[in-house]
């Protein structure tokens, strides 16, 4: 059951780094998280998209399920992010999350995504995201086991 969360930015800051490291401790086998940073553009707005785009497919194989994070996605509970995810495991998928870059992706990404997601209407720091991303996948596998860390 793999996940790779692949990431336009820096390295964690310190803070997220910590809390990533907590939440991805909790996780069981056979749950494993793999993050791949990946450089921002130097260039601006339509370049910095589509060079920053170019670098995400370039790292996505054609059987990848590709959750793309965008807040002009689809708002999911934790429960439906929770089934969706483990229907992938169950058929064997690997699942691949996208959070891009300042400038967002371009049309190719949002065309190759099998689930466009949004966290919330609101935008937040992509550190703050990746948090976030790291304890909606440990509190998916808690739910998918019936265990009582999510509570409705």
């Amino acid at each position: 059951m793999a996940v790779t969360i692949l990431a336009v930015g820096r390295k964690h800051e310190s803070w997220v780094q910590e809390g990533i490291e907590r939440y991805e401790k909790r996780l069981k086998k056979p749950y494993t998280v793999t993050w791949q940073l990946l450089p921002h553009s130097a260039r601006q707005h339509d370049h910095a998209r589509a060079e920053e785009s170019e670098r995400i497919l370039a790292k996505i194989s054609p059987t990848d399920q590709l959750i793309l994070l965008d807040e002009r996605g689809t708002n999911l509970t934790s429960e439906r992010l929770a089934e969706h995810v483990q229907s992938r495991f169950d058929t064997g998928q690997h699942v691949v999350l996208v959070i891009g870059g300042a400038y967002g992706v371009d049309d190719r990404v949002h065309q190759r995504a099998n689930l466009v997601w949004s966290l919330s209407k609101l935008v937040f720091p992509h550190q703050l995201v990746r948090l976030v991303l790291a304890e909606q996948l440990y509190r998916a596998q808690e739910i998918s086991g019936g265990r009582p860390y999510h509570h409705v």
